[in-house]
C-alpha cells in the first residue's frame, strides 16, 4: 500500500514541524452576489488590503502529514482541526505548520507562521468523540453576543436549513464560489496524497483532502435560503472540520443541514457561526461536522450606515 504523505517533517523538540510551503489562491475568479469576493486583489485593495489572500482552510493542508505521522491513518477517518485565523497570507509568501501533542493521547496544539513569525492561524487537532474541548468549542464560550445587527438583523441563533444533496467527483467545477474542480486543486494542493486520486488506500477509494472538505460543505451556501442583507463581503475567521465516521470520498453522495449557533462581532464585521452536518442520504447519524465564522465586513455593505441608523435611532 502507498504511504499516505511522503511530507519531509522535523522534529523540534517536543514540536513537528513541516516544511515551508507557498500555497495558491485559486479564488481570484470567486464571485458572489454578483460580485467578486474578498479573495480577488482588486476589491481587497478597495477594502484595505494589501492584496486578496489566501482562503483560511487551505492551510489545514498543511497539517495533514502532521497529524498522520502522530495519529496514523486514524487522523483521517476522525480527525480535528479548529483554528481561529489570525493573520492573512498572501500568494507567494512562505507558510510553515506546526503541531506540538499535549499531555494525553487524544490531542495537540497547532498553529502556522510566516517567515517573520507572523502567526497565521493557532488551535487545536484531535481525535476522536472523548477528546477534550477543541480551540472553537472554547472560543464559543466565551463570545459575547452581537449587539445592534444590522446585516444579520434577520439571522437567529438557532436557524436551521433543510438538508441539501452534496457531491464532489474529480472533475466536478465546484461553481462560482469555487471556481474550480478536485483535480484542479490537486495540482497546487500544499501536500498531496496519492490517497485523494486513487485507491491504493485503507478504504479503497479517493478520500476528499481536508481542505476540500470546506469546498464540499460551503459550495451550496447560496441555497441556505437564510436571510443577510447584501451585497456584502465576508472571511473566514474561525473554522473547525471534524470527522466521526470519515474519510469522505470522492464521488459519494452525502447531504447536509446547517444551524446557526453563534452570532457575535467586532469593530469591522459582523459574524454568524454556522455548524454543518454531514450523513448519508437520508440517515439521522452525523458522520462529519464543521463549524465555521463568516465574518461579514461592515464596509462593504453600501447601506450600513442608513439602516443602522434606522433601525435603532436612539443609539
Amino acid at each position: 500500500m502507498t504511504r499516505a504523505f511522503d511530507t519531509q517533517l522535523e522534529a523540534i523538540g517536543q514540536v513537528l514541524a513541516g516544511p515551508w510551503r507557498k500555497p495558491v489562491n485559486m479564488l481570484l475568479k470567486q464571485s458572489y452576489d454578483n460580485h467578486l469576493s474578498l479573495h480577488d486583489d482588486a476589491m481587497a485593495q478597495k477594502l484595505g488590503f494589501k492584496a486578496g489572500p489566501i482562503e483560511g482552510p487551505t492551510h489545514y493542508s498543511q497539517f495533514a502529514p502532521l497529524g498522520v505521522a502522530i495519529w496514523g491513518d486514524r487522523f483521517l477517518a476522525e480527525g480535528c482541526l479548529s483554528a481561529h485565523y489570525r493573520n492573512m497570507v498572501m500568494e507567494g509568501e512562505e507558510v510553515r505548520a506546526f503541531m506540538e501533542r499535549e499531555p494525553g493521547d487524544d490531542h495537540a496544539k497547532i498553529w502556522a507562521t510566516k517567515r517573520d513569525g507572523t502567526e497565521v492561524l493557532k488551535g487545536t487537532a484531535s481525535v476522536g468523540l472523548s477528546a477534550p474541548p477543541t480551540a472553537l468549542d472554547l472560543r464559543l464560550n466565551e463570545l459575547p453576543p452581537l449587539e445592534q445587527p444590522v446585516i444579520l438583523s434577520d439571522l437567529k441563533v438557532g436557524q436551521k436549513t433543510a438538508r441539501i444533496p452534496v457531491r464532489m467527483d474529480a472533475n466536478q467545477h465546484m461553481g462560482a464560489l469555487y471556481p474550480f474542480s478536485l483535480n484542479e486543486k490537486l495540482t497546487a494542493i500544499t501536500e498531496n496524497s496519492p490517497w485523494y486520486s486513487g485507491s491504493d488506500n485503507p478504504w479503497g477509494r479517493a478520500i476528499i483532502p481536508v481542505e476540500m472538505i470546506s469546498v464540499l460543505l460551503n459550495h451550496v451556501a447560496r441555497q441556505d435560503g437564510l436571510k443577510m442583507k447584501g451585497p456584502a463581503i465576508g472571511l473566514f475567521a474561525d473554522q473547525e472540520i471534524s470527522l466521526i465516521k470519515g474519510p469522505l470520498f470522492v464521488g459519494e453522495d452525502y447531504e447536509i443541514e446547517r444551524e446557526v449557533v453563534a452570532l457575535s462581532g467586532s469593530r469591522r464585521t459582523e459574524s454568524y457561526w454556522m455548524r454543518t452536518r454531514v450523513y448519508h442520504p437520508g440517515s439521522s447519524e452525523v458522520i462529519a461536522t464543521m463549524l465555521l465564522n463568516h465574518a461579514t465586513l461592515k464596509d462593504s455593505y453600501a447601506r450600513y450606515a442608513e439602516e443602522k441608523a434606522a433601525l435603532y435611532p436612539a443609539a
